[in-house]
């Protein structure tokens, strides 16, 4: 039965998934999908991380502005040029520009149809810079002053 109040509102015009069901949903996400922060963090703690990153804009994109360490390769390049970049066994991290892009989706799509295990970085280098990482350009190294309303204030993490 619907109450007038679900039925008018629209956060539960379509009801929350079952507790099971929405766990298995954000299980899965978590397998897909990396954070700018938790990749952040990998990176710095030192030593191998585990997995390598993967830029895959174009070279006018990667000149800008990249993730110290990434491998840089264009989605469009991906089947010709990922066994000679990237080893199988290694799982992999893409990132694009941000959330309005889906490009790391692509690549993401593409390393996972050649066999390649792959996350997809959630806020791509939008987010990276806006978090006052470090990144790269074709010229230095630079960071930004972080964005209060993407990193926290004061504080060495988020707390998520």
């Amino acid at each position: 039965m619907t109450t007038a109040a679900t039925t008018a509102n629209p956060v539960l015009r379509i009801a929350p998934a079952a507790p099971a069901e929405a766990a298995a949903h954000f299980r899965a996400s978590l397998a897909f999908h990396a954070d700018v922060s938790d990749v952040a963090a990998a990176l710095a703690a030192g030593g191998d991380p585990g997995f390598v990153v993967v830029d895959s804009r174009s070279t006018e994109s990667w000149d800008q502005g990249h993730i110290p360490g990434a491998i840089h390769l264009p989605t469009a390049l991906i089947p010709e040029q990922a066994e000679q970049l990237l080893d199988k066994s290694v799982p992999v991290v893409t990132y694009c520009w941000g959330p309005g892009c889906n490009g790391a989706t692509r690549a993401a799509l593409a390393l996972a149809e050649l066999g390649y295990r792959v996350k997809e970085m959630l806020g791509g280098f939008e987010y990276w810079a806006r978090e006052g990482f470090e990144y790269e350009t074709w010229q230095e190294r630079e960071r930004r002053t972080p964005d209060s309303l993407t990193a926290p204030v004061d504080a060495g993490n988020c707390g998520c």
